[in-house]
């Protein structure tokens, strides 16, 4: 296929498949994926840009001309376009403002207004385009409005009309769907006198924290809520796409802080700094694994005795471990959406240790049992029995006790969870162990 071919073959496709193939392309054929780059057209570079992994996307910024990211930004809408300029002036805060200047005036003051707000806050999420309508306004005009904006390709995925008054206080929300059925010579006051209840608006602040917003489209199976300012006026929209991308991107960040990996090195082509990245919290694991071993080695006389032991002893620290990461896995998830707080934590970790119990009892005599007709010693049976009931409880304690108190010292209960865990599950498990074969065997 010559060049030509390719060009209009991936402009046809949408831009997260036109990314994918990118993305495909680069590994094959760097220089064939800068030149394909370049000759992609404006009106889709910026999604296509927006839709490549991290470490590609870089790599396009410092290749595109300050004027082909211009032209590309400018069709975006003023979140996407936000993100970009952001991602720019990480590493060229010169090329971000050389872009900004080449953007409309309008546009210049909301991205500018946008980028203020943190990651974690609504504002982030929030694009300012949308369609309103005032209380007084008839739909007929509204709608012919409505029309002109999208023929314009200033609008884009309107779900719904926002009412607002002189102030631009937002008062209420119609879907497209309700608006059609009605009277288009109505007014917009003349249908809310009837059905205000019913189109009161949803909305959040503009500095609310992103993942309540995540909670309430969840809640009430939002596809697009409002965004208010200062006295209640209406600011901005956050739509269903915008919530997908934060709930992926939080559950891709919480899946790695639990293992210790940082999402932002796992896209990088540099096999050395990926390596070194995640061999900090590597070292961290070895101090906790040498913890372990001493413990061990209290025992050193225990496990000369009865071989035995160092043939089942794995088999307790890897349940311990494993039930103590199923419930650092719930409770570090329901942390991150809010459904655990100050009110529900303790019935919560009441149902973790209830868990446990329960588990560790079912494990404690399946595992007992075996071990005392495998060696033939019910002594045997009953020491490993209890230690497996100890290291479940305590797993099922601290599994959900050590998020809990992560947080409540500003600590990200993702980060570093795993690793305590698995030295609490480990040391306990070892201890009892080796403890109660002590005592019951010696």
């Amino acid at each position: 296929m010559s060049y030509e071919e390719t060009l209009e073959s991936l402009n046809n496709f949408h831009p997260s498949d036109i990314a994918y193939k990118l993305k495909k392309i680069k590994k094959e054929d760097d220089e064939l994926f800068y030149k394909l780059l370049h000759d992609i057209k404006d009106d889709i570079l910026g999604e296509v840009l927006l839709e490549l992994p991290e470490n590609i996307r870089d790599d396009a910024y410092k290749a595109l001309s300050i004027e082909e990211l211009t032209e590309a930004i400018d069709e975006l809408e003023t979140d996407d376009a936000t993100d970009i300029i952001k991602d720019i002036e990480d590493f060229d805060k010169s090329k971000a403002n050389d872009i900004l200047d080449g953007l409309d005036e309008e546009d210049q003051e909301e991205i500018n207004w946008l980028k203020k707000y943190e990651d974690d806050e609504a504002g982030a999420s929030m694009q300012t385009e949308l369609f309103s309508a005032n209380i007084d306004e008839t739909i007929s005009i509204a709608v012919k409005r409505l029309k002109t904006l999208k023929d314009e390709g200033e609008l884009e995925n309107i779900h719904q009309v926002f009412i607002v008054d002189e102030d631009i206080t937002l008062l209420a929300s119609i879907s497209l769907e309700d608006l059609i059925v009605y009277d288009f010579s109505l007014t917009f006051k003349e249908i809310l006198q009837n059905e205000d209840k019913y189109y009161s608006p949803r909305s959040v602040q503009a500095n609310d924290d992103i993942l309540e917003v995540v909670k309430l489209f969840e809640d009430y199976d939002l596809s697009v809520v409002a965004v208010t300012g200062y006295k209640n006026r209406l600011i901005g929209r956050i739509t269903s796409d915008d919530i997908l991308d934060v709930v992926g991107q939080t559950a891709t960040e919480q899946m790695y802080q639990l293992a210790g990996v940082k999402d932002e090195f796992e896209h990088e082509d540099d096999l050395i700094n990926t390596s070194k990245k995640r061999g900090y919290w590597l070292f961290v694991n070895l101090f906790t694994a040498i913890l372990a071993s001493v413990v061990i080695g209290v025992f050193d006389d225990v496990l000369k005795e009865f071989i035995a032991l160092a043939i089942l002893m794995p088999i307790v620290a890897s349940m311990g471990g494993n039930a103590g990461t199923q419930t650092l896995a719930v409770m570090v998830r329901q942390l991150a959406l809010g459904v655990i707080d100050d009110t529900n934590k303790k019935d919560a970790v009441k149902k973790e240790v209830f868990i446990a119990i329960f588990n560790g009892t079912i494990f404690a005599i399946i595992l007992g049992t075996l071990t005392a007709l495998w060696f033939s010693n019910i002594m045997l049976g009953v020491v490993i029995s209890s230690s497996m009931l100890i290291s479940m409880f305590c797993a099922g304690l601290f599994g959900s006790l050590i998020p809990l108190v992560l947080k409540r010292m500003d600590i990200d209960p993702a980060v570093g969870s795993s690793v305590v865990l698995t030295t609490v599950t480990d040391v306990v498990g070892f201890f009892s162990f080796l403890g109660l074969a002590k005592i019951l065997l010696m």
